[in-house]
């Protein structure tokens, strides 16, 4: 937000140096991001007054002008051609300093001596709209409007002795968007007293009823609305200081009418609107929501499409405004218009945001409106504009106002113990002087069990007790509370149980050669059918992103299958023959759709390989990470997936819980993701995994007494898994079964169709003694038996 100084000194007396004030409203939470000196490079420059111009003798070009400086004539030889006798204009005299960095000197031209010369808006660093409206000045010398005092220094002529400062605004202060805002921050920083402007209407003539009339039908999006009635108005440029002044704050003054309420909004924070009465239907206005498909032009001139959400200011017949952002073109002020209806009004701070992005429309006033302001203001604000009225004489003000503010502003007030100040703060502030800053932000204190403070109703951002004790903080000063350590206990951090398997399991898969992806978990709906998912697939119940960038990432991700095929389609079609790769991400789980509550945000562990690689190597790597994990109970099984290819597919489990599939992923899949090649995908349950972790060592002494092998073939039908086998083993066997291998599979003539047979080296050994021919024999025919019985196996001949 720009601030001229000049202008803020009509409501506090600053007498500091510029750079002093800026470090003090900076170091008491009023940011400072530049300060503009504007005539700072302008010296000897002074008004003058054009006496007599004739022709150069020598030159048909040049005029010869004899021009009042008020200590002295000077002649001037100049080319411009928009001057004339009587004029006043910029004079630049011997030794002046000009923006540009010219040095104005005396000199000749042909023949004839120049002592100066007359300064055009460019050579005094302004531009077009630096300039106020009404004067001479486009091209050439600069015509000043009025006669000032011959000699006065050009710089306070035309407000080029003031400095700007540039503050940053923080979202929580819109109290702050405004000049009297920061004066009062000012007026509280620096022990001054605050002087506000005059708000007083003499007009009183007429009962603004008879003019207008005003219905509310969205009082939730519209907790207050104003209007007065201004008569006979007279349309015409401002006055030259309020036209300096808007210019200064980066607004272009248009007309006395627009300029006064572009200026009351500057001055208090308050955006409002003038509207031709003169051509508003029923002579009514009307605040509700949009009709579907309604449109209006604004005063840009461009053409807005609406909706039912976007808050619109009407007539009897049509919108003529849309609330807290932009006038219609249709009720513009023009040149004959002779009565106007103000409005000033507080608008739903997420409506008139939301409004002005969907219709990418961001105005000053919208820009004020979405940070939320105060509606206490309104009234203020429509004083305010109503006395500049009078003031300017620019129309006669219709007595009263139509203000409808059903729910008023409740006074809130908070309690603030003085002991606490300094358990925050760890300084310790006297009560009396705690009372004094906080009655220096215009709030209200009384003394009763510790403070109770009354919230001016501007201070929206106040709202606990630790709000006042920063106010106290800023006020006293950053830099005088003394730095000290914190009275506490240090702890060490470290990372907790989770987040040390996480690190192992990246470990284990880089050490086997796979490298990490990571992928976005926000997906396209379509995936669902890529991967061919069936309707009534739980996976497919996603959660539904509320605002997403588009349709290609507008839910949120169940399962990371589809992620690691992109990831493969991606690198084989850049003619990257063989890849292994992995995820350790999360998926987006939802009990029930709509959300009632949080998403259940699940760890998964994705594989992923192709190229020179098969389902064994996908099951070695599962394996090897197992065992690193120390989860030994674990067996693959042949299983079913709709995204896998039918008997290439297989589920993981871990204590007979199913922890998920790994498996040849189906020919139509790889269509869908252009991959011409076998590839392989696990998608795993780190939760599960993590659980059933167990990183404890457990160490036992060598074995004192020797092992004894015996091997079996036995023929099972061709779906009874290896694991199956192995499991009934070392149960069976007990712990006399130290060891058990499968070391030959075969199929061929000497076994029935539809069977096979399976080798195993089985260890026996004993921690107690050595086995002899009759233990083995009992524990093996044990063995042999249960192999019968469950899993139909016999032994080969």
């Amino acid at each position: 937000m720009l601030v001229p100084i000049k202008w803020l000194k009509d409501y506090i007396d600053i007498d500091m140096d510029i750079k002093e004030f800026a470090d003090g409203m900076t170091m008491s939470g009023s940011m400072v991001e530049a300060v503009e000196e504007i005539g700072q490079n302008i010296d000897k420059v002074v008004v003058g007054k054009i006496l007599e111009i004739s022709t150069h003798p020598d030159a048909d070009k040049l005029l010869v002008t004899k021009v009042d400086v008020g200590s002295e004539v000077v002649q001037i030889i100049t080319g411009a051609t928009n001057i004339r006798e009587n004029d006043y204009v910029p004079v630049a005299l011997h030794g002046a300093n000009l923006p540009n960095g010219t040095k104005i000197k005396k000199g000749k031209l042909r023949g004839l001596e120049s002592n100066g010369m007359l300064c055009s808006p460019d050579e005094l660093g302004l531009d077009a709209e630096s300039l106020p409206n009404g004067a001479d000045m486009v091209d050439g010398i600069y015509i000043l409007e009025h006669e000032y005092p011959l000699g006065k220094d050009i710089k306070e002529v035309l407000g080029l002795d003031d400095k700007i400062i540039e503050f940053e605004i923080t979202n929580n202060r819109p109290d702050c968007l405004s000049i009297l805002g920061i004066a009062r921050e000012a007026a509280a920083t620096f022990g001054l007293k605050m002087k506000y402007p005059s708000m007083e209407v003499l007009g009183k003539n007429g009962d603004v009823s008879n003019y207008i009339s005003v219905e509310v039908k969205d009082e939730d999006l519209c907790p207050r609305f104003a209007v007065r009635v201004i008569k006979n108005i007279k349309i015409d440029n401002s006055p030259s200081w309020m036209q300096e002044r808007l210019i200064k704050a980066g607004v272009r003054p248009i007309n006395n009418i627009v300029d006064i309420t572009n200026y009351v909004m500057l001055e208090t924070g308050q955006p409002m609107h003038a509207y031709n009465l003169d051509i508003l239907e029923d002579k009514k206005i009307i605040v509700r929501r949009a009709e579907k498909d309604e449109k209006i032009v604004t005063l840009d001139e461009a053409e807005r499409n609406l909706d039912d959400s976007v808050l619109v200011i009407a007539d009897g017949k049509k919108a003529i405004g849309i609330a807290g952002i932009m006038g219609g073109y249709n009720s513009e002020i023009e040149e004959d218009t002779k009565t106007i209806a103000f409005e000033c009004a507080n608008f739903d701070s997420v409506n008139v945001r939301l409004s002005s992005k969907k219709l990418g429309l961001r105005t000053e006033a919208s820009s004020k409106f979405e940070k939320g302001l105060d509606t206490e203001i309104v009234s203020i604000a429509m004083n305010r504009a109503c006395h500049l009225i009078e003031r300017l004489d620019a129309g006669e003000v219709v007595g009263g106002m139509i203000d409808i503010y059903p729910i008023k502003k409740e006074k809130r007030f908070l309690t603030l113990m003085p002991d606490r100040v300094k358990w925050l703060l760890g300084v310790d502030i006297p009560a009396y002087r705690i009372k004094e800053m906080l009655q220096s932000l215009e709030f209200e204190v009384t003394v009763e069990e510790g403070l109770k403070v009354g919230i001016p109703s501007y201070r929206d951002d106040v709202t606990m007790e630790a709000d006042l004790i920063e106010e106290i903080a800023r006020l006293y000063g950053y830099d005088n509370i003394p730095s000290k350590l914190m009275d506490t206990t240090f702890t060490q951090g470290g990372k907790d149980a989770k987040q040390k398997i996480r690190d192992i399991v990246r470990a284990n898969m880089e050490a086997q050669g796979l490298y990490e992806a990571y992928t976005y978990s926000f997906v396209s709906p379509s995936i669902f059918n890529q991967i061919n998912l069936k309707a009534e697939n739980p996976l497919r119940k996603a959660i539904k992103i509320i605002n997403p960038l588009g349709e290609e990432q507008s839910i949120m991700r169940t399962t990371i299958i589809p992620n690691m095929l992109e990831v493969i389609s991606r690198n084989y079609n850049r003619k990257i023959g063989e890849g292994w790769f992995y995820e350790l991400s999360k998926v987006y789980l939802a009990e029930e759709l709509p959300l009632r509550d949080l998403a259940y945000e699940r760890d998964t562990l994705a594989i992923g390989v192709y190229g020179n690689a098969d389902f064994y190597d996908l099951k070695g790597i599962i394996e090897n990470l197992l065992s690193v994990l120390n989860i030994n109970k674990h067996r693959v099984l042949p299983s079913n997936h709709e995204s896998f290819h039918p008997g290439r597919t297989a589920e993981l489990l871990i204590n007979n819980k199913r922890i998920g599939y790994l498996g040849e992923i189906h020919p139509d899949v790889l269509d869908n993701y252009d991959i011409p090649t076998r590839v392989y995908i696990a998608e795993l349950d780190f939760e599960e995994i993590f659980i059933q972790t167990d990183l404890a060592i457990q160490y036992k002494p060598l074995p004192k007494y020797p092992s004894i092998e015996r091997d079996i073939a036995v023929v099972v039908a061709e779906e009874i898994t290896a694991g199956q086998v192995e499991e009934i083993i070392r149960n069976k066997g007990g712990k006399l079964v130290s060891e058990v291998n499968l070391f030959d599979i075969y199929q061929g003539s000497q076994i029935e169709e539809g069977y096979k047979s399976m080798a195993y080296s089985i260890a026996y050994r004993s921690d107690e003694k050595t086995l002899n021919e009759k233990d083995i024999a009992k524990i093996h025919n044990k063995i042999l038996n249960s192999l019968a019985s469950q899993v139909g196996a016999t032994l080969r001949s």
